[in-house]
């Protein structure tokens, strides 16, 4: 009944984005995880049909692979995850997606990269992620009177003409209204009118997506623990995202992934947090069993760059809106055990601010450890952030328009070492900062 109602809304005109038009493809194709053996490709369609994928290697085209079939429902939105099996390790690849047997062609390249298996045979390879936060899709039906939130979506096409392995998605990644987190219907239907957005769609065929939430997907502005609906969005999450994993015992949405050098860890600053406004009790942003998690895994992670993906900011200085700063107790307890711990290369993914910088924690005789904010994709920019006082900020990193980054991980042995660039939504590069791998092991024991 739920998405009936929403292709009701579809076939009215409250969905005005399908990215297929008349055809069976809702939204995507879109590339989830991918590993040496294999990948995820994600579709939606329009209604009830048998899904499968076709996929061949760019060095043995004539040779084509088949997935196995997947029937789309209304209760799962029409999704479909399709598991590409034959796949091996530093490959390319070009796929096509089939429904009810019938081929849907794409006006733009499908394809996707296999890490390559370099661990005790070669240097780590070099590889690209991209990374972006805030993205909201206008709705006119929906949103709040006056100049529209959302724009410039020609930022997604300057960020699939970059041509990464990896993108990643830092929470807000749609902005769920008034109308939508009380019910599956209005969440779901959220989902499918941002995830159809045409210019979109060349960026999810053509790399490896991998997401986080922060308050806009995950309820309310600032929602936390206590919020009634969370089970729903959980849900639509894991339908609408092709993540390795979801959470912890069955709860949140935190994952971890790893591609050439680089262990990527996806958290989730929403289902453990206490509000914002309490103060009694003990105050959680990640939760004990979500950072001790993180804790463990670091510690073990013997990868050069080790990528936390949060959807706040974590080293910012100011305990300002919802920074984790004004969680000062946990914040102290996670920094601590890293520094303890000696664990080298850590670099947070943050989002949620509307402004992009580069802060750096430099503590004497302990690693360095920075936090790069990226932030809005499409939402509106806050310029204004640059009078914050974050005494961490790396000068000349601050950004007050629409933008994303590049991470370029290269160099052989010891000279390996990751360049970051902010680019605007016509993919201009704005500045560049690089950190090598020496740097990042400094201090340790």
């Amino acid at each position: 009944m739920i998405i009936i109602l929403i292709l009701l809304a579809l076939r009215s005109g409250g969905m005005p984005m399908s990215a297929q038009s008349a055809s069976m493809l809702q939204s995507g194709p879109m590339v989830g995880t991918v590993t040496m053996r294999e990948a995820t490709i994600w579709v939606q369609t329009t209604k009830a049909a048998t899904v499968y994928v076709e996929y061949a290697d760019t060095l043995a085209p004539s040779r084509v692979y088949r997935t196995a079939l997947v029937k789309t429902h209304a209760a799962s939105s029409f999704t479909a995850k399709c598991i590409a099996d034959s796949i091996l390790p530093g490959r390319g690849y070009t796929y096509a997606v089939y429904a009810d047997g019938k081929k849907l062609a794409r006006p733009y390249l499908c394809t996707f990269s296999s890490p390559p298996q370099w661990q005790y045979r070669r240097d780590p390879p070099a590889f690209r992620i991209v990374a972006g936060s805030c993205a909201f899709i206008s709705d006119s039906t929906y949103d709040r009177p006056g100049k529209p939130y959302g724009g410039d979506y020609r930022i997604f096409s300057s960020m699939a003409e970059k041509k990464a392995q990896v993108m990643l998605w830092l929470g807000d990644n749609m902005y769920l209204r008034e109308s939508d987190w009380t019910s599956p219907t209005g969440i779901r239907y959220r989902y499918t009118h941002s995830r159809s957005l045409p210019d979109m769609q060349p960026l999810l065929a053509s790399a490896a997506n991998y997401a986080i939430w922060d308050d806009h997907d995950y309820g309310p502005n600032d929602s936390d623990r206590g919020f009634f609906n969370k089970d729903a969005t959980r849900a639509a999450f894991m339908d609408f995202w092709a993540n390795p994993s979801y959470g912890l015992d069955g709860r949140g949405i935190c994952s971890v992934t790893q591609w050439g050098d680089a262990d990527i860890f996806l958290l989730d600053d929403r289902w453990w947090r206490s509000p914002n406004k309490r103060t009694t009790g003990e105050r959680e942003y990640l939760g004990r069993r979500q950072r001790e998690w993180l804790i463990d895994n670091l510690v073990s992670s013997t990868a050069t760059f080790k990528l936390v993906c949060v959807g706040g900011q974590i080293l910012n200085s100011e305990a300002v809106y919802e920074t984790y700063a004004t969680y000062p107790e946990e914040r102290t307890l996670l920094l601590e055990a890293i520094r303890k711990e000696g664990v080298t290369g850590v670099i947070f993914l943050t989002g949620d601010r509307h402004h992009t910088e580069l802060s750096l924690l430099d503590t004497p005789g302990a690693p360095p450890v920075y936090d790069l904010t990226t932030s809005p994709l499409t939402s509106s920019p806050n310029p204004k952030g640059v009078s914050e006082a974050n005494a961490l900020r790396v000068p000349g990193t601050f950004t007050g328009v629409r933008n994303f980054a590049v991470l370029d991980f290269m160099g052989a042995g010891k000279e390996r070492a990751l360049r970051i660039s902010t680019c605007d939504a016509d993919g201009k590069e704005l500045w560049q900062q690089t950190i090598t791998a020496q740097s990042l092991r400094r201090g340790s024991r």
